[in-house]
């Protein structure tokens, strides 16, 4: 029996049909939770070539945003909104960055290669970075010699992991856990931001980017404000007050 096919119009109607309903299917979330070595983490991953990462610290007048909600203040004129937001690097008092900041092509802080106690200090540290096709992070000192020229970039420390292998002195007989945030980069373009929903230490910190999320070169953003804003999961962050700001923007519904 020959089979019937049917007529152009039809199949057209068809297709017209199944994207509409693709179009309902829920999107794939950017920010999830997981589980390693019995630590639990929310893990929210992003395209440079396609989403509108941007890092934030003042308004035109100079004025540290100093939270996520003045950031979304500022985007509302425009016509944008925040989609997700994480602090972004070690400030001082008057929540300017300590090191290098370097936003929309500006430098609005240089680059610190001192030495010193804390977090920051606790060498190589490194420089995350990134534009419209490329992230990346790299230990400062490689970093300044590179002659890179990104859109933005912020400085922190230390670094988790460095091409592969933990940083120097972290060690997994370390006994301080906090709640921790960090960034680690992928393939070129892909930034994978994690905050720990429990107390961890720099080494599991540590190995979770690099045996779990596979980024070859992470970097610790913060331990003590680490906050998260990401409405697709409920989640607003409310310490305060934060430096350098980390987010996706997107147009506002």
């Amino acid at each position: 029996m020959p089979a019937k096919f049917a007529p152009p119009l039809q199949i057209a109607l068809i297709c017209i049909g199944f994207l509409a309903a693709s179009s309902t299917l829920p999107a794939e979330r950017a920010c999830v939770q997981i589980t390693a070595a019995k630590r639990l983490y929310t893990v929210c991953t992003f395209d440079v070539r396609y989403d509108r990462l941007r890092l934030f610290f003042a308004d035109a007048d100079d004025r540290p945003y100093g939270s996520f909600s003045a950031v979304s203040a500022a985007l509302k004129p425009q016509g944008e909104a925040l989609a997700f937001a994480m602090n972004a690097g070690m400030f001082g008092p008057d929540f300017r960055p300590i090191g290098l900041y370097i936003e929309g092509e500006r430098q609005l802080s240089p680059a610190n290669t001192r030495s010193g106690p804390g977090n920051f200090h606790m060498k190589p540290n490194g420089v995350f970075y990134f534009d419209s096709t490329t992230a990346g992070i790299l230990e400062t000192s490689r970093f300044l010699k590179s002659g890179l020229e990104p859109a933005y970039a912020t400085q922190s420390g230390p670094m988790l992991v460095i091409d592969g292998k933990l940083h120097p002195k972290i060690e997994a007989s370390g006994t301080s856990a906090k709640i921790r945030n960090g960034v680690g980069v992928k393939d070129g373009h892909t930034a994978v931001f994690a905050i720990s929903e429990e107390p961890v230490t720099f080494y599991e910190f540590a190995t979770l980017f690099r045996d779990r999320l596979a980024c070859p070169n992470a970097l610790f953003l913060d331990g003590s404000v680490s906050s998260l804003y990401a409405p697709e999961i409920g989640r607003d962050d409310g310490l305060l007050p934060l430096g350098p700001i980390v987010g996706v923007v997107v147009k506002a519904p």
